[in-house]
């Protein structure tokens, strides 16, 4: 059974950057409020930005920001010439839409692809660039040498920013898929050779509910009281369980690294330095 490393794959993206030539522009990035798992991924950004060398810049805002006022914020900063890419950190708050702070962002700018615009033209096959969700799979897949085109796959939450896009480009990639939100009944993924997770549940996912020989992706991930950081599949019972997996993705340290990765990779391919 392989515990895949997100640190090594991610590694492996970075030291290609690094070969080539750097984007003279800024990437930037939108935080509003507190919120402890943004908090964590904000600081694997602002790490690997500077292992990059690249212009990494953080704007903050109140989490009582009112919703078109963070808009036109976002606006202002997006559009400015010197910045190549803007990141809006996910979840924001309650009161604020994300789509319409998304939407704000121009699409040649959307290292993400969380805009309608951006997201519209992945959708029909047509963006230059992959959702950095979608990114993941790809790399985990090649990593693995798993065969999609041979398999079952199951998809658990359908977010927009990880179920949806990554089902969208399993279609015709592999010859059945289970699209299954978090009340759905999981009995199904017994018959699943690869489950992809994004529902942000801690252990959602037991071991002993996937089929012998099955892989996991697990996107999903939770701060519990602690302060430990769990994902929607329970690995730690997996010993115990008796269960075998041809792969798993653990949390921290899996999917994680590569998803920060694929974000500087549509960086560098937005930004091309020539």
């Amino acid at each position: 059974m392989q515990k895949i490393s997100g640190h090594e794959i991610a590694q492996k993206i970075i030291d290609h950057l690094k070969s080539g030539p750097k984007p003279k522009k800024i990437l930037a990035v939108v935080l509003v409020g507190e919120n402890p798992a943004s908090i964590t991924f904000l600081k694997q950004k602002e790490k690997t930005a500077k292992e990059l060398g690249v212009d990494f810049r953080i704007y903050k805002f109140p989490e009582t920001i009112k919703n078109d006022d963070l808009r036109d914020e976002i606006g202002r900063i997006a559009n400015q010439k010197p910045v190549g890419g803007t990141i809006v950190q996910l979840p924001l708050p309650e009161n604020i839409n994300p789509h319409s702070s998304l939407n704000v962002i121009p699409r040649k700018k959307d290292v993400d692809v969380l805009g309608e615009r951006s997201a519209g033209v992945f959708y029909t096959g047509r963006n230059p660039i992959l959702p950095p969700s979608v990114g993941v799979v790809e790399e985990i897949v090649n990593a693995t040498g798993f065969m999609l085109h041979a398999s079952r796959v199951a998809v658990v939450g359908l977010g927009f920013l990880i179920g949806k896009p990554i089902a969208t480009w399993l279609m015709g990639k592999c010859p059945e898929i289970y699209l299954l939100d978090e009340g759905s009944d999981l009995k199904i993924l017994k018959q699943a050779d690869l489950v992809i997770s994004g529902v942000g549940k801690a252990g959602l996912i037991k071991p002993e509910i996937l089929k012998d020989g099955a892989g996991i992706i697990d996107f999903g991930y939770s701060i519990n009281e602690d302060d430990k950081r769990k994902g929607d599949f329970d690995s730690n019972s997996l010993v115990a369980s008796g269960q075998s997996l041809s792969f798993y993705t653990p949390t921290p340290d899996g999917t994680g690294p590569v998803l920060v990765a694929k974000i500087f990779e549509n960086f560098y391919k937005l930004n091309p330095s020539n």
